[in-house]
């Protein structure tokens, strides 16, 4: 028995002009699993900003919404979108309960000044004034002043099919996010680690030297591409050292710009005070790190796995298994085995 009102195409009743593209943006799901929570507080370099999905026909906060604000400040992203979904479900005044509900819940967080916009996705309601707001609080940084080129490689393949003929074979291909700077095709790049050089008993780390052939992004052939979203590379390269993703986690920088490699780190460390729980589990209090213990981090797109040495309230060192490509200050995720998972605890910055 609801009421309709035509508005026409423009809801503010104006004439309907031809639309110019704004920008473009790319959208990342980050799913509340606590095993990808890790990745996601890391991959925050990539993100300038986030919409929080809040549901009007659930109560809020649910556990996966506490989850997912808590990574948001862990990882410091602050331009923040919450769309109230599922509008069409429920009545005006459970709606407007729902809207008291998520601003209670939002009082002394990182999203306490965010825009609350009711949308119902099945319906196409209110999309426009969701694209309003993310436009208005999520701009595009300005990145032209970056003095360094950097990205990061969550892919890389051979896209070369079986059985062809070495006259026909094409280069490596990585993909990743550009997160400084621009790159260019026939740029002379870097990729750090790089590979593992085994000579005796000792085995030691060379970054990979190549050239860019082309790029794409978008689904586009670009000359140029400048930090924001995805990008793919090929390069020179024999394929081989690109096939199965063995470059994923790896840093690409122009010769120069690449950031240090570590085999240790010393890292400030921050605590949660409870694990991130899963469906039907009870929050469990962090302990303290202790000399000698396997921790699991994350940082950008590559994972290893440190003990830890000197732990201290507050910061540790970690042995690396694998060697990281990161600057100090770079935020890495920290977590613990136990039972048979990796268990988000915290997360550190590198000194």
């Amino acid at each position: 028995n609801g009421q309709f009102y035509a508005t026409g195409k423009r809801p503010d009743g104006g004439e309907d002009v031809e639309s110019e593209l704004e920008r473009v943006v790319s959208f990342v799901d980050a799913p509340g699993h606590e095993t990808l929570m890790a990745i996601m507080i890391t991959g925050a370099s990539i993100m300038d900003g986030a919409m929080l999905m809040v549901a009007a026909n659930e109560t809020c906060p649910q556990p996966q919404t506490r989850e997912h604000l808590m990574a948001l400040e862990i990882a410091g992203i602050e331009n923040i979108v919450i769309v109230q979904n599922k509008i069409d479900l429920v009545s005006k005044e459970r709606a407007m309960e729902s809207h008291a509900e998520i601003k209670t819940f939002l009082e002394g967080t990182i999203a306490q000044n965010a825009p609350i916009i009711p949308v119902s996705a099945h319906h196409d309601v209110n999309l426009d004034v969701l694209i309003q707001a993310i436009e208005a609080t999520i701009p595009t940084p300005d990145r032209s002043t970056d003095t360094r080129s950097i990205m990061h490689v969550a892919r890389s393949f051979d896209i070369n099919r079986p059985g062809t003929r070495p006259s026909k074979l094409r280069g490596g291909v990585i993909g990743g996010s550009i997160v400084e700077g621009e790159f260019s095709e026939g740029d002379e790049i870097i990729i750090g680690p790089g590979r593992k050089i085994e000579a005796g008993s000792k085995s030691t780390w060379e970054p990979i030297e190549a050239t860019v052939s082309s790029m794409q992004g978008g689904g586009l052939n670009l000359d140029t591409m400048h930090a924001g979203g995805l990008c793919g590379m090929a390069t020179f390269l024999d394929p081989s050292i690109t096939t199965s993703d063995n470059l994923s986690g790896q840093v690409v920088a122009r010769k120069g710009d690449l950031p240090e490699i570590h085999n240790r780190v010393s890292v400030e460390v921050n605590l949660m005070s409870h694990m991130v729980a899963g469906d039907g589990q009870s929050p469990e209090k962090i302990h303290p790190l202790r000399n000698n213990e396997m921790l699991m981090l994350n940082v950008a797109t590559a994972t290893s796995v440190g003990t830890t040495r000197n732990a201290e309230k507050g910061r540790t060192d970690l042995d690396l298994r694998l060697p990281i490509c990161a600057d100090k200050g770079q935020r890495i995720s920290l977590s613990r085995r136990i039972g048979s998972r990796w268990r988000l605890i915290g997360y550190g910055t590198i000194q």
